[in-house]
């Protein structure tokens, strides 16, 4: 084992994992112990919910129903000065559907108007139908292509921040700009599910870059893993909606 260790604080997973979100949590653990890196999975329940951020190194929120989403929401902002703290000291945050909705001013739903994080210059509303189904992104920041299923009623305005990526195939942040996600300093957005980071290497891998070199200043890059399980699966969901029979 290197000398290396990162603290994942995973947000409410009682309430907040609808789709399986919480296989991103053992993909990030699995992928840096592979590299002989320590992972510790902090659990911060709706039983037990006092976390540290002092030590965390990545927080991940997952996807829930309106519901528990307003009930994670208004604990969450209790700790807002913290977690605002965090983030703008390049903490590393990842946030998924409806945990992706929390990040922003306000999420407005049928009959209520969530009032979020505040952590992004981003909002909400709640659209007549479902923006459901497979969905692939180009993004700047890495050669592989984003896949992922998206299933959200949410229609999410970015601003001037900037997205996750390109839809090439689905719907993305509202079915209507044409982009994904959000990124902000090391704050990962996105309405993708799936779970994303196992058929997305490169992505999950720059999101554990960036965490270790917040902590690490001698950090020098990630060790290579054979992918190509990974990757197989990665090209199979692009290649079956993006090319022609």
């Amino acid at each position: 084992m290197s000398d290396y260790k990162i603290q994942i604080v995973h947000l409410y997973p009682d309430l907040l994992n609808l789709y399986g979100d919480k296989g991103n949590i053992e993909c990030m653990r699995k992928r840096l112990l592979w590299r002989g890196i320590d992972a510790e999975v902090i659990r911060c329940t709706n039983q037990d919910s006092s976390f540290d951020l002092t030590r965390a190194d990545i927080i991940f929120v997952g996807g829930g129903s309106d519901r528990d989403q307003e009930i994670v929401c208004h604990k969450l902002l209790e700790k807002k000065d913290e977690l605002k703290n965090y983030v703008e000291t390049d903490g590393v945050l990842v946030a998924v559907c409806g945990g992706y909705q929390l990040l922003g001013e306000y999420y407005q739903t049928p009959t209520a108007k969530i009032e979020g994080l505040h952590l992004l210059d981003i909002h909400t509303d709640a659209g007549e139908n479902r923006l459901i189904g497979n969905i692939i992104l180009e993004s700047a920041f890495f050669e592989q292509k984003i896949t992922g299923f998206e299933n959200h009623a949410g229609r999410t305005s970015i601003g001037n921040h900037q997205p996750l990526g390109k839809v090439i195939f689905g719907h993305g942040n509202n079915g209507e700009t044409g982009y994904e996600g959000v990124v902000y300093k090391n704050v990962f957005g996105t309405y993708l599910h799936g779970p994303l980071f196992p058929k997305n290497p490169q992505l999950c891998d720059h999101i554990l870059s960036c965490a270790l070199k917040r902590k690490y200043p001698d950090f020098k890059g990630l060790a290579p893993l054979d992918d190509s399980l990974e990757n197989q699966a990665n090209e199979y969901i692009v290649k079956r909606f993006t090319q022609p029979n």
